[in-house]
C-alpha cells in the first residue's frame, strides 16, 4: 500500500511554494540493496546519470576533469577525458531525451562562486576517448547580491539538477546557519550563454541539515517522478502538474543506514540507483531501490 504523508503547505508571494513535513516516526524505513563496490578510482562519485542503458557518473572538486563510464554493477568501463574545462567542483550529471550528458558544476561550499556552470557534452562524442567540443551554459542567481551572503543566508551551494523540456531545474544545498531544510528552486534554459537563474520556489525538507540537505535529484524516464536525495532521506513526488514537482503527491522514506549518499538516478520508472562517497572506508557503492506502490 502507498504511503503518502500529510502535509501543508502556504504560498509565499505569488511563485514561492514551502511544505512541511512529518516527525520521523512517521517516515518509512527502508533497506537498499547494494549492487558492488565502485572502483577505487571512483571514492568520490558526485553525480550519475543512467542514458541508453548505461550508467555514467562524475567526481567533484579534486579529482581529474573526466567522465566514467561504469555499469549498473559498479564496474568501471571507461574514462573519458575532457578538454578545455576545469572541475571546479562538479556536483550532478543529469541528460536529455537525445541521449546528451551535462555535467553541473556549480558546488558552491562558501556561496561566493561567480563561474557557475552546466557543461553539455553531445551524446556522439560519448564515444571518444578524449572530447575537445563542450559548449558551456552559464548562469547565475537572480536574487544573489552579497558573494558571499551573510550566515543566515547561505542558500547559493547547489549538488542537484534536472532536465525537462528544455530546462534545467537547480534544486540548492541549504548551509545557512540554523539550518531549516528550505531548498530553492531554479530554472534555467538550456542554450548556450550566460543566464538568470529564476527562482520558481522553495521546498522544506526538515531542520536537521546531515539528515534533510539536498544532494541529489533525479526525474524518472516517463517525468511522472521526481526523487530528492540526502544523506538519509528521499522524497519522491509523483501526480505533478508540468514543472510543479514539490506539489505533487509526496512519499517520504528514510534510509536505515547513514552514508555519504551523492547520487541517485533513475534505472527505469521505478527503479532507483542510488551512489555513495566513501569516508573511512565506509561507502563508495552503488545501490538500487524499487519504488513501492
Amino acid at each position: 500500500m502507498k504511503k503518502y504523508l500529510i502535509f501543508t503547505s502556504f504560498l509565499f508571494s505569488s511563485a514561492l511554494y514551502y511544505s512541511c513535513i512529518s516527525l520521523d516516526s512517521d517516515i518509512k524505513q527502508i533497506d537498499v540493496t547494494e549492487v558492488q563496490e565502485f572502483s577505487d578510482k571512483l571514492d568520490e562519485v558526485s553525480g550519475m546519470t543512467y542514458v541508453n542503458d548505461t550508467l555514467w557518473v562524475i567526481q567533484d572538486n579534486g579529482n581529474p576533469n573526466k567522465l566514467y563510464q561504469v555499469t549498473t554493477d559498479g564496474k568501471l568501463l571507461r574514462e573519458v577525458k575532457l578538454n578545455g574545462v576545469k572541475n571546479n567542483d562538479w556536483e550532478a550529471l543529469t541528460s536529455d531525451e537525445e541521449g546528451n550528458v551535462y555535467i553541473g558544476d556549480f558546488g558552491n561550499n562558501n556561496n561566493k562562486r561567480k563561474n557557475l556552470a552546466i557543461y553539455k557534452i553531445n551524446r556522439v562524442d560519448l564515444k571518444k576517448e578524449t572530447i575537445d567540443s563542450i559548449q558551456k551554459i552559464e548562469f547565475y542567481y537572480e536574487d544573489q547580491e552579497d558573494f558571499p551572503p551573510k550566515k543566515d543566508e547561505l542558500f547559493y551551494d547547489c549538488e542537484s539538477f534536472l532536465y525537462k523540456d528544455g530546462y534545467f531545474y537547480l534544486f540548492t544545498k541549504n548551509r545557512s546557519k540554523d539550518f531549516d531544510g528550505t531548498t530553492h528552486i531554479y530554472k534555467i534554459p538550456n542554450e548556450i550563454g550566460e543566464h538568470k537563474a529564476i527562482l520558481l520556489n522553495k521546498y522544506v525538507t526538515c531542520d536537521k541539515f546531515t539528515t534533510c540537505a539536498i544532494t541529489d535529484v533525479a526525474i524518472s524516464p516517463d517525468e511522472d517522478k521526481v526523487v530528492l536525495l540526502s544523506n538519509k532521506r528521499m522524497w519522491i513526488f509523483s501526480d505533478f502538474v508540468e514543472d510543479n514537482f514539490t506539489k505533487g503527491s509526496l512519499k517520504e522514506v528514510q534510509f536505515n543506514s547513514f552514508t555519504q549518499r551523492e547520487g541517485v538516478t533513475f534505472k527505469d520508472n521505478d527503479i532507483l540507483l542510488i551512489s555513495d562517497e566513501k569516508t573511512k572506508k565506509v561507502g563508495g557503492k552503488i545501490y538500487e531501490y524499487k519504488i513501492q506502490e
